[in-house]
């Protein structure tokens, strides 16, 4: 019989996406060889992780500032406009050094066995952005999976129909289908980005 202090701690880790008890069990031996000081650190860490962060009222990513250094960056291409659905994908892209536009965080995708419609994403606000902010152009650049085309097509009919003269892209299909795109590589999402096809 596990103490119960372990038991708690393999319950909370199965709680974070895609870790079971198998890997919590993991997660906690690594834990037990860790010095004192370390998880002291670690705790401190965790307990302050909201502290210092805010959300981008502009794009609604997390950042340690608000504006956030992309939106505060006069550079940036204010004629594109990136939609993601989470702000991973912000730095996914990043890291491909291809892009030099905007981005707008949705905070997820439609999908309704999970109770997610378009009422439960940050969608009021992308269109007030769309009406008032002279973009030219959004990239949809959401996850290759039933759910991201579903959102994309949503997405490209309600912009279209309040601003017909916004072009409306995706990302090529350098992705594969059912691909989280988080975990493409660099290479992959840049192609992606550059041969980027409009969105029908």
């Amino acid at each position: 019989m596990l103490p119960r202090s372990i038991r708690k701690l393999i319950e909370e880790f199965s709680e974070f996406p895609s870790v079971g008890p198998k890997t919590a069990e993991r997660y906690l031996s690594y834990l037990l060889k860790q010095p004192k000081e370390r998880l002291e650190t670690l705790g401190r860490e965790i307990a302050g992780l909201k502290d210092d962060l805010v959300v981008c009222q502009n794009c609604l990513n997390i950042a340690e500032q608000n504006p956030c250094p992309i939106c505060a960056d006069p550079t940036r291409d204010r004629s594109l406009l990136c939609v993601v659905s989470d702000g991973r994908n912000v730095n996914s892209i990043e890291s491909t050094g291809q892009y030099r536009g905007l981005y707008y965080v949705i905070g997820g995708e439609i999908n309704p066995v999970e109770g997610l419609g378009p009422e439960q994403l940050n969608l009021k606000k992308l269109m007030e952005k769309i009406k008032s902010n002279g973009i030219a152009e959004i990239i949809l650049a959401l996850n290759p999976t039933i759910e991201g085309e579903t959102t994309s097509l949503y997405l490209s009919k309600t912009v279209k129909a309040a601003d017909p003269r916004i072009k409306i892209t995706k990302l090529a299909r350098g992705l594969p289908a059912g691909a989280e795109l988080e975990y493409a590589d660099e290479i992959t999402l840049a192609n992606a980005l550059k041969y980027r096809v409009e969105q029908k």
